[in-house]
């Protein structure tokens, strides 16, 4: 993650609550059934960041949905801008990792995210002081709507610095150290074979 980019800015208003999901719209993706679940949650507004082959259907699925935002592809910067606004990051994709998440992370925002995964990893969803979202069992849109409502009713939400916390575990300069530092050992170890 590049940290020295995406900061959190405390100036920023989190409120009314703007949810964020951003992502290549593919299927894998699952972006439409994000959208699908904030169209039962009309009190909630989504912006949706990205592009790619769904786009198409989701423009239809968002047509008569006032509280969601299609927004297309955006710069860093203004990515970076609705991650600092954002009540929280949505994210529904089974994936290996997931630089998306620990980005919105950087910039102190949780993620309410598919309990499998990469995100397992990159998101602390238990109790405690370091947490940093929520798991939702299953990619069902009632599934995600139930947990942008639990999301809300924590009776302690995730911290800006947790989140700040937990994304700085992936700094590029940090992975690039520990990387050269495994390697050299791993050389180590075949010299004195």
């Amino acid at each position: 993650v590049d940290l020295e980019f995406f900061t959190p800015d405390r100036s920023v208003a989190r409120d009314p609550p703007i949810y964020v999901t951003a992502s290549r719209q593919v299927p894998y993706k699952r972006i439409d059934r994000i959208v699908e679940a904030f169209r039962t949650l009309p009190e909630r507004r989504l912006v949706v960041i990205g592009d790619g082959p769904q786009h198409a259907r989701l423009k239809e699925l968002v047509a008569d949905a006032p509280n969601i935002s299609l927004l297309g592809e955006l710069s860093r910067e203004a990515m970076r801008d609705w991650f600092r606004r954002a009540r929280a990051f949505v994210f529904a994709a089974d994936e290996d990792f997931g630089i998306v998440p620990l980005e919105a992370q950087a910039c102190g925002t949780p993620v309410i995210a598919l309990g499998q995964g990469g995100a397992l990893e990159t998101v602390n969803g238990y109790e405690g002081p370091d947490r940093t979202g929520q798991y939702f069992p299953d990619d069902q849109p009632g599934t995600i709507a139930e947990a942008v409502r639990r999301f809300e009713a924590l009776t302690v939400p995730p911290t800006a610095e947790a989140c700040r916390t937990n994304a700085e575990r992936f700094d590029a300069m940090g992975f690039r150290t520990a990387l050269r530092r495994e390697v050299e050992q791993g050389l180590a170890g075949l010299r004195s074979e």
